[in-house]
């Protein structure tokens, strides 16, 4: 329930019933003091106190304060007062890209980075709002689009348990790969309206390997980026995992520490947001705050029914306490 509180009024001009009130008040003290001196032209004092009713002293006032109370409420309900609310998106298309590189073996982050990521993954989807679209892209050395955006959770979350490690790193075809996924959707689903907001949560563990550990190679991550940027999908980036990974790749230890910086450039180039998790509880909570920045968002919406119960609350407060005080409406 919205608070007593407002960010604007889509009718403003109802204010201008507030000069009514102002005027029933002014009226109301006028009557008032025409009635006390009306009473003081009595010369016998003591006959009138013996005759006129016993007078009910400052609470005979409360009916008619309470009622101009009421019609203030109601006035600035009418006027439609607006309050900023977190509401569900209605539509938006989000591809979760998850690196599959043999790095995610690692298990720095336990029971290992793929099992841990799995499962925030799945949480993460499931914890989406119903309105958003969501696909699932897996990237090793080449990308795959396991799944198109849907709005059907089970089918991204059996895609999610299905992911299989293989050999290299190619970030730039994953970012490629999803904005071409989001693009095929766009023409599909867009409106009058227009395409529905889209954004790529990309995770992973590593530098690009393929083409180069050079993002700026022309399919490399940094351009996929700067194109990420240009077409308005903004790639939030989770860097995943701890500098002390290692994994064992043909019978020999290799370190698979995890790489911030590219992660980081990512993001920025692209207008996103960068995200650490270096446990398997950081990497929810960074899924937790993405699933609220992606399924909500804040938009000025009517607040007037407060205004109103409480109005029409004074209302009745008014009519109840002048019988009772009076035995009369005010």
């Amino acid at each position: 329930m919205f608070g007593l509180s407002f960010s604007g009024f889509t009718a403003p001009w109802w204010f201008l019933l507030l000069v009514v009130v102002a005027l029933i008040l002014v009226g109301y003290v006028a009557v008032q003091r025409m009635r006390h001196r009306r009473i003081m032209r009595f010369t016998n004092l003591e006959l009138l106190d013996r005759v006129a009713p016993k007078r009910l002293g400052w609470i005979r006032h409360v009916p008619p304060v309470v009622l101009v109370i009421a019609l203030m409420l109601l006035t600035t309900a009418m006027a439609g007062p607006t309050a900023e609310q977190r509401v569900p998106r209605n539509r938006a298309t989000v591809m979760l890209v998850i690196d599959v590189s043999l790095s995610m073996e690692a298990t720095d982050v336990k029971p290992s980075r793929l099992k841990a990521a799995q499962d925030a993954a799945k949480d993460f989807a499931n914890g989406l709002t119903p309105g958003i679209n969501l696909g699932l892209i897996s990237f090793a050395g080449t990308a795959s689009v396991m799944v198109s955006p849907t709005t059907d959770r089970a089918s991204v979350a059996k895609a999610i348990d299905n992911l299989r490690l293989a050999e290299s790193t190619a970030t730039g075809e994953a970012i490629f790969a999803a904005l071409q996924s989001i693009e095929g959707f766009a023409q599909v689903v867009g409106g009058a309206d227009g395409a529905p907001p889209a954004r790529i949560v990309l995770m992973s563990d590593g530098k690009q390997t393929v083409p180069t550990d050079d993002g700026d190679d022309p399919r490399g991550a940094f351009t996929a980026a700067r194109a990420a940027r240009d077409a308005k999908i903004p790639v939030s980036t989770i860097s995943y995992g701890t500098t002390d990974g290692s994994v064992t790749i043909d019978g020999k230890s290799q370190a698979v520490p995890v790489d911030d910086e590219s992660m980081k450039q990512i993001s920025e180039l692209s207008g996103g947001e960068f995200y650490k998790a270096a446990s398997a509880d950081e990497l929810h909570r960074v899924y937790d705050t993405l699933g609220e920045q992606i399924g909500y968002e804040t938009k000025d919406a009517d607040a007037s029914k407060p205004w109103l119960m409480l109005g029409t609350l004074a209302a009745l407060l008014a009519a109840g306490s002048a019988l009772l005080i009076g035995q009369r409406l005010p």
